[in-house]
């Protein structure tokens, strides 16, 4: 499908989403990251039961038939040895999340489960309770709940559809939080702000802003990332200053010419820095179809021979024609687009354009395949 209209204002509206332009004023808060406030990653294993037959299969997954004997054995049932269990509506999976930052105890928060084992689907599933750690080895939540799975599958005759992953799921507000991690936004007579995205003509005009705002020698940037502030050392007094702090509005350096293409999706988003430079370029689409006639040999009466079936193959190549378009010198995001909708190209088929461009030194950006 060509691109159409509806695509290019989507690139054009997701470009503001990885980099801003001159003159598109931001504030502190959009740019940089108080230092020692981060989120951890959590991670655990567990197990989902209640699925409808389309569990693990427990003779390639023996870990999950250890993982319920482990669990009915703390709950008090003693299998007898040798007990050979059909698990089909169980399924081993890992349990990942996030602990934002300032977690309290009894705070909820959201988890997502994936199988590791041969599960078909998760849907209708619930995970038993699951401990979560962090990079330390301890236990900062636990896990139980549902399991949401977003996609769709159905199967009968031997034939089956599916739409998405159903071998993935969320379960929102999933996990409890048990520990809390210690820190907070410091406790000396400076805080550090890190940037996003380092840049050295950004951190310059921060430190600048902050220095106008909250008063001359507060701020100094330190490198291209991270902007040593001075700070109260009351907690009360130190938030209200953090809270007037993130809010000062900067008109940040302009962002470095970027392009980022899903090569799963065919998705390309570019920011408005991106530039062309003249070019030619010839674009066609080659086609190859290959038909099967299944038919049969049958032998004259009384000559002895055997029925056999006989597979006829026909192989056709079509190349369509692709001409030569020329692309003129680019300035602006949307001289960009009207250029690269004059190709006809799919965006499955801009990936290989853009990086054909790119080492023809024709585009004048980062190319990022993700």
């Amino acid at each position: 499908m060509p691109l159409n209209r509806t695509f290019v204002r989507l690139i054009a509206s997701l470009a503001l989403t990885i980099a801003c332009g001159t003159g598109y004023a931001q504030k502190i808060k959009e740019l940089a990251n108080v230092g020692g406030v981060r989120p951890n990653q959590l991670i655990g294993y567990g197990i989902v039961v209640g699925l409808d037959g389309s569990g693990d299969q427990t003779t390639q997954t023996p870990f999950t038939v250890q993982s319920v004997i482990n669990m009915l054995t703390q709950l008090g049932v003693q299998l007898p040895p040798g007990t050979n269990l059909q698990l089909k509506n169980v399924a081993a999976v890992t349990v990942t999340g996030t602990l934002p930052p300032f977690s309290r105890t009894g705070q909820a928060i959201d988890i997502t489960v994936a199988s590791i084992g041969n599960a078909k689907s998760l849907r209708g599933g619930m995970l038993l309770m699951s401990p979560l750690k962090g990079a330390d080895g301890q236990v900062y939540a636990v896990a139980q709940g549902n399991v949401i799975v977003a996609g769709a599958g159905a199967s009968a005759g031997g034939s089956s559809t599916q739409v998405n992953q159903l071998a993935v799921g969320r379960i929102p507000n999933g996990a409890t939080v048990e520990r809390e991690v210690p820190g907070g936004v410091g406790d000396g007579d400076f805080i550090t702000l890190a940037l996003h995205d380092a840049d050295f003509s950004t951190a310059s005009k921060m430190a600048q802003v902050i220095n106008a705002g909250m008063g001359a020698t507060t701020a100094r940037a330190l490198d291209a990332r991270t902007i040593q502030v001075r700070a109260p050392q009351d907690p009360d007094a130190r938030v209200s200053f953090l809270a007037k702090l993130e809010n000062l509005v900067i008109i940040p350096a302009e962002a470095i010419a970027r392009v980022i293409i899903n090569a799963r999706t065919g998705s390309v988003v570019m920011n408005k820095a991106v530039t062309l430079e003249p070019c030619a370029i010839s674009h066609g689409n080659l086609t190859v179809t290959i038909s099967a006639r299944n038919e049969v040999s049958q032998p004259k009466p009384l000559s002895g021979g055997e029925t056999k079936p006989v597979q006829n193959a026909d192989i056709e190549v079509k190349a369509e024609k692709g001409g030569v378009t020329a692309v003129p010198k680019s300035a602006s995001l949307n001289e960009v687009i009207r250029a690269l909708n004059q190709i006809g190209a799919t965006p499955q088929d801009l990936l290989a354009i853009l990086q054909a461009m790119k080492s023809a030194g024709a585009l004048k950006a980062d190319l990022e395949v993700i």
